[in-house]
């Protein structure tokens, strides 16, 4: 049922080198030939609790390409939920595939299978091109998935919450930028306007913010251009506006080498996980170059924080309200890398992982 593909090495490091290298508890290669199935859940840490992470299906270049973003991804979920003060681990999932050509009901019944198998260590949810149709799919095989429809007790779509905890922590990297919080007539860049990117270009839209757009779907560009008066560019020209605010909400990775000589802004606050391509080099190069950097698994923990309040009894009210407490938590952040010459996402890992130590010691005892 489980097949290891053969798969391509990152650089010379084998398989184990690299779960090993952020000390991951468990990675799963989830194979199955009837259905089609190719996926890999990563389990990071749960010490919290129940490792809770949306699966990604996605057209990966590379088993090796996948099998990377499944660990970046966990192991931000880690964090995320640690600095967000819930008692939840880090796990995520990633199918290869074309979600538009290759997703059906056997395949995510296929896959709720494997999850099942886990007994909980890992809950499941929505994420880049899963619906919450999956996850009713998924749920028939296991009832370890979140994010299910309204109509069957859960909580639904997250992507609105997860938009208005970005544009919490936009708010507060405009403050500390620009000593005011308001967007109004700032030029800011949505690097991708799916489900999340939509719902913040929304948020800015109500807040008079003149936008800029980008996405690899024409279709979904020209929707959101039109409804909300947003300017749409091209994949690589994004990096070159001159903007007061750039905000990648589509794949990670996009601030590096390359991009970063490129970007004009002041700020950088985004829904997308895993931003810095490496967070070792390109935080502290944010920090040379005068650029504001909203920690990413801070600002867009809101669709966690919407998917774990439905495991505790569903109050949307007090999803929204937990997500807006990322404002403040934001500029905290930004006091601590400042009293500690520390970049901003640095901080937020510091942070993170003290929360982790603590409880840790707590549950250490008996």
């Amino acid at each position: 049922m489980v097949e290891l593909k053969e798969v391509e090495l990152k650089k010379d490091k084998s398989v184990f080198d690299q779960i090993g290298e952020h000390n991951h508890e468990k990675v799963v290669f989830c194979h199955d030939k009837e259905t089609g199935l190719k996926a890999i859940i990563g389990i990071h840490n749960t010490v919290l609790g129940p490792a809770l992470g949306g699966t990604r299906m996605w057209s990966y270049a590379s088993e090796a390409e996948a099998l990377d973003d499944v660990l970046r991804l966990s192991r931000g979920m880690t964090y995320k939920a640690a600095i967000s003060g819930l008692n939840l681990g880090g796990g995520k999932a990633v199918i290869i595939g074309d979600a538009k050509k290759d997703k059906n009901e056997a395949l995510l019944r296929k896959f709720g299978r494997f999850v099942k198998n886990l007994n909980g260590a890992y809950i499941t949810a929505e994420d880049v091109g899963m619906t919450t149709k999956d996850m009713e799919y998924i749920k028939m095989e296991t009832d370890h998935v979140s994010g299910l429809p309204e109509s069957m007790g859960g909580s639904g779509d997250p992507s609105p919450v997860t938009a208005y905890g970005t544009y919490m922590g936009m708010k507060a990297a405009a403050k500390r930028a620009f000593g005011s919080d308001s967007l109004s007539g700032k030029k800011v860049s949505v690097q991708g306007v799916g489900h999340v990117g939509g719902y913040l270009v929304e948020l800015l839209a109500k807040e008079n913010a003149e936008i800029f757009i980008t996405d690899i779907y024409e279709d979904r560009l020209q929707e959101i251009s039109k409804k909300y008066n947003a300017k749409v560019v091209s994949m690589d020209e994004i990096y070159d506006l001159d903007v007061d605010i750039y905000s990648p909400c589509a794949l990670g990775g996009t601030i590096n080498d390359n991009t970063i000589e490129r970007l004009k802004c002041q700020v950088i606050a985004g829904c997308a996980n895993n931003q810095l391509r490496d967070e070792n080099v390109h935080g502290p190069a944010l920090v040379e170059k005068g650029i504001v950097y909203a920690p990413d698994f801070l600002i867009n923990a809101g669709g966690l924080i919407n998917v774990y309040s439905e495991l505790i009894g569903y109050n949307r009210e007090s999803a929204y309200a937990q997500t807006e407490r990322i404002y403040g938590y934001t500029l905290d952040i930004f006091d601590l890398a400042e009293r500690e010459g520390i970049h901003n996402q640095a901080a937020a890992l510091k942070m993170a992982k003290q929360r982790i130590e603590r409880i840790g010691k707590v549950r250490s005892t008996f």
